[in-house]
């Protein structure tokens, strides 16, 4: 059973996922991201590049990729890799939203989507050989619980790639605080993430700090909110727009001061 936590957050989301999809929205990814599929994270088009090397994805690959959301960088792997892909996620929106890109890109073939959440993966023990999601652990309160079951279903010598946005880590507890305020729901940790990973049979084999590249991207983007450039002020409204504005500027400040980093880890299963 999920927790009230978990629910709320997925309902988060979805709220989310309905306004990214706006077309102000996407011409505002696409500027920032490089991608213009009405994604939550902050995953870039060179960042999701990579990925297919990293995963040593193929055609022959099926990648499992956790809080799929709209599909990026989802359906886009599955254009670039040739392979299959099951998006899983819980708010259903959004999945429909990923499978319609899916159906225009034509690759519904190859791309599949299942409602479900992280923490309970309604697969078989060893049915994936890779899995990918991105800055899902920082917005869930389960990390562990997820893990887990990433670990569960991940064959013996499986790879698993994830950006995650944290706390740095000896931070007072007033930074911390901080950190926590301006950073994504549930950024938060009881432990650091290597040792999350130990304890979930999960062998680090790279660790990337992304908080520059993290850093740049909320940077564009509020150059764009400032530059009276988009219609997000007509889409939002006037008073989420500011209250938007207002916390990305927190966010780049409690960046630049040392209080929160962006990482992309690739695992493996042991």
């Amino acid at each position: 059973m999920q927790s009230t936590e978990a629910v709320s957050c997925s309902c988060y989301f979805e709220n989310q996922h309905v306004q990214h999809t706006h077309p102000a929205m996407l011409a505002v990814e696409k500027a920032v991201l490089g991608s213009d599929f009405g994604g939550t994270s902050w995953t870039t088009r060179e960042q999701a590049d990579k990925i297919p090397l990293l995963l040593g994805l193929d055609p022959s690959s099926h990648l499992l990729e956790i809080g799929a959301g709209t599909g990026w960088p989802g359906v886009y792997l599955a254009g670039r890799t040739a392979g299959k892909i099951t998006l899983l996620d819980l708010p259903v929106n959004s999945l429909k939203h990923a499978r319609q890109r899916a159906v225009d890109e034509r690759l519904d073939n190859r791309c599949r989507a299942v409602a479900a959440s992280g923490t309970a993966l309604p697969f078989v023990d060893g049915a994936f050989a890779a899995i990918s999601h991105s800055d899902v652990l920082c917005c869930l309160p389960e990390k562990l619980a997820m893990l887990n079951e990433c670990r569960r279903v991940a064959r013996e010598g499986a790879r698993m790639l994830f950006y995650v946005i944290r706390p740095s880590l000896g931070l007072s507890a007033p930074d911390l605080e901080e950190a926590c305020r301006v950073g994504p729901p549930f950024v938060g940790l009881s432990d650091d993430y290597p040792g999350l990973l130990h304890g979930s049979a999960w062998h680090p084999e790279e660790i990337t700090d992304l908080t520059g590249e993290y850093l740049s991207a909320l940077l564009r983007l509020v150059k764009l909110l400032e530059s009276g450039s988009t219609d997000l002020e007509n889409v939002l409204g006037y008073i989420e727009f500011k209250d938007q504005l207002q916390h990305r500027h927190a966010q780049i400040s409690a960046i630049r001061r040392g209080l929160l980093v962006r990482e992309m880890y690739l695992v493996k299963a042991v």
